[in-house]
């Protein structure tokens, strides 16, 4: 994630920080903070919990059974999983509009990945126990301390554990919730918990889109077929030419070439070759102009290596290269705006905290309502964590306190907008 800049401190509205601090003072807050203090054990039961149930891409089914027996144990009502797997439950209020709380129960990991999750001292251990058990746990337990300490709120709460948020799940959960009508004309807000830490509001969406690149050709012995069109040379090639695209500091704009896959043996000249590029940008049109990019090294490539094939064996053969470009991901762009309520309200609750959080972009589900134009944002869990994506990830404990305040007072402050 990179930063993008803050909005200057005059910009924390009087009337929003006023609601923030009364809230806080409030004696229901006041419990409900000290029992994310007294009940740190039970969330990282939670966290461990949650954490040794696989949910790898497209496999999350458990974890989501797992996650809705917790809601419906902790009184949430209209517990029910959707027909791609993400999990809801609701907390009435007297509105017609809901304030989500949000977190992506799937992991990176495939199936077969050994899930030793520990505990030492304050510190949690295992693949996936900060991205995302981390959310998970940070849902819980806002969903238990408002049951515990008995909190009225206007606008209903709706909790979601959504599926297919990393790699190839291609937001693919909240796409879906976001495609219902249902939840689609209702939810005003979206608050997005990923991840650990207290130090970051993503309030702009980071834009990628993903292909899968496969050179196709004839084929053949290395020796006896010599002079054959080598779809990994062609390969080569457009790497070669796309690396040279130019990209801007501003808006920033990245591309990258993640794997390579191709070939049998080194005596055989391959059937197939294929890439897998990543472009990432804030702007849209940069994107779909480092496709086009894309595209056109590709061909020429192409072009080069079927004609170099030709002059040198003499004649132009029957079958040359061909090539298939598949989009594998798609995550829009967007950006909540200065102005919006959302962004005053998690402001104001910083200020009330004493935390220092600096706005930035990042690739996240918020992307999703930001692209419709939504207010939302994602923040983290509390606590600190490291090494995510790898079987070294780990969470510590401290600090969660601070995240869940945040995160309680953003969906209170929230919920009084009087809908």
């Amino acid at each position: 994630m990179e930063p993008i800049p803050q909005v200057a401190t005059s910009n924390v509205y009087p009337p929003v920080q006023e609601e923030v601090s009364r809230l806080t003072g409030s004696p229901e807050v006041r419990v409900a903070f000290d029992r994310f203090r007294s009940q740190e054990s039970q969330f990282a039961v939670w966290q461990m919990e949650a954490t040794r149930v696989a949910a790898p891409p497209f496999g999350e089914t458990a974890r989501a059974v797992w996650l809705a027996e917790r809601f419906r144990e902790l009184g949430l009502e209209d517990v029910h999983l959707d027909e791609v797997g993400n999990v809801f439950g609701i907390r009435p209020g007297c509105g017609k509009r809901l304030v989500a709380l949000s977190a992506h129960i799937d992991t990176v990991f495939p199936a077969t990945t050994p899930l030793n999750i520990r505990r030492e001292g304050s510190r949690l251990y295992g693949p996936g126990v900060s991205d995302n058990g981390a959310g998970i746990a940070a849902m819980l337990a806002v969903v238990s301390v408002l049951s515990s300490a008995r909190i009225s709120h206007a606008l209903p709460f709706l909790f979601i554990g959504n599926v297919g948020e990393e790699g190839e799940g291609d937001l693919r959960g909240m796409r879906h919730v976001f495609a219902n009508a249902r939840w689609r004309d209702a939810i005003g807000y979206s608050v997005i918990v990923d991840g650990a830490g207290s130090d970051t509001v993503v309030a702009e969406a980071l834009g990628s889109r993903r292909f899968e690149v496969i050179v196709r050709g004839p084929g053949g012995h290395s020796w006896s077929d010599f002079g054959a069109p080598n779809p990994i040379i062609a390969l080569s090639r457009a790497i070669e030419l796309f690396s040279q695209t130019p990209v801007p500091a501003s808006p920033k704009t990245t591309f990258n070439v993640g794997v390579i896959r191709g070939g049998t043996s080194v005596n055989s000249i391959p059937e197939s070759a294929s890439m897998r590029v990543d472009l990432r940008s804030t702007s849209m049109s940069e994107i779909d102009r480092l496709e086009r990019a894309l595209r056109t090294a590709l061909e020429q490539a192409l072009a080069s290596e079927n004609l170099t094939v030709a002059a040198q064996s003499g004649t132009r053969r029957q079958q040359g290269l061909r090539s298939e470009v598949i989009e594998i991901g798609n995550r829009p762009a967007g950006e909540l705006p200065a102005d919006s309520r959302l962004l005053k309200v998690i402001r104001a609750v910083d200020t009330q905290l004493g935390n220092t959080a600096q706005v930035q972009r990042a690739s996240t589900d918020a992307n999703i309502p930001l692209s419709l134009g939504r207010e939302a944002i994602a923040i983290g869990g509390g606590g600190s964590g490291g090494g995510a994506h790898t079987l070294q990830e780990w969470f510590d404990c401290n600090g969660r306190e601070l995240g869940l305040k945040r995160i309680l007072l953003t969906m209170l402050t929230l919920s009084g907008a009087g809908e």
